[in-house]
């Protein structure tokens, strides 16, 4: 019987990403200032600039975190291959993220936690994003933070705890420093919460691919719409939305259980 690999390298390399992002952040940061001069370093942060330099800047240290935890490592190992997903699965899946996503947003909104954290501030600097600042905002928000992070939590970290660990424990764990990458506890509470459903997905379809869909078209989405509506508020809005999202996730996680072909027949 094959020796199983260690855990403790999965983790060392999350400490290096961890790392690396702080560095690329610095840069980033010193990058845009020297490109607006104008901007006063205390808004650098809620600028637009200021907030794709950083996503540019985690994103790319996740990846170079991959490629050098991983060098050489084929697509299959890091389950970015479609898996037992079908198109009628998937369609499920995503809807039950963004599904997910609003009722949490929702939720954080009646409970008053919607305005002191990290999250206004990105509200904020996209409401700067029109024309050609949209479309780059959704790229970078939107495919490339989306597919970044899922390459590395779910592709990367969630594969390799796996192959030690109970699928359970390896979503979780994940799930976890998926969330403590985050700014704030209100927005890494949203992040495992978020983790925990594409942990599973992974897990269901056996692959990567579904999560980082679900992922990208979630964050592309609420790129698009921060710009141009900004945030829902209202008591009776954000009640009801929490009422119908809960509904709707409850209906796809639901399906999707009865739909695994893991699943054991019901003996007769």
């Amino acid at each position: 019987m094959a020796e199983r690999p260690p855990i403790w390298p999965v983790f060392v390399a999350y400490i290096g990403a961890f790392a690396i992002i702080i560095a690329l952040s610095f840069l980033a940061i010193h990058t845009v200032r020297a490109m607006h001069p104008d901007l006063p370093p205390s808004t650098v942060f809620e600028s637009l600039a200021g907030v794709l330099a950083l996503v540019i800047a985690s994103s790319t240290g996740l990846l170079l975190t991959v490629l050098l935890a991983d060098r050489g490592t084929s697509l299959a190992r890091l389950r970015l291959l479609p898996g037992r997903e079908t198109g009628w699965k998937l369609g499920v899946m995503v809807i039950g993220m963004l599904a997910l996503a609003q009722l949490l947003d929702s939720l954080t909104m009646l409970v008053g936690l919607g305005q002191p954290s990290v999250m206004i501030l990105i509200r904020r600097a996209l409401a700067q994003a029109v024309g050609p600042d949209l479309f780059l905002a959704v790229l970078v928000i939107g495919v490339l933070a989306g597919s970044a992070e899922e390459i590395f939590f779910r592709g990367y970290m969630q594969t390799r705890l796996g192959e030690r660990l109970p699928p359970t424990a390896a979503v979780i764990v994940a799930g976890a420093c998926f969330a403590v990458l985050h700014s704030d506890l209100l927005h890494g509470v949203l992040a495992f919460a978020l983790g925990l459903y594409l942990g599973w997905i992974t897990e269901l379809a056996g692959s990567a691919l579904p999560a980082m869909a679900c992922h990208v078209i979630n964050n592309s989405l609420f790129t698009m719409l921060t710009a141009l509506w900004g945030t829902l508020e209202g008591f009776s809005l954000n009640a009801g939305l929490v009422a119908v999202c809960g509904l709707v996730f409850t209906a796809c996680v639901v399906w999707l259980r009865q739909s695994d072909p893991r699943r054991s027949p019901v003996p007769r």
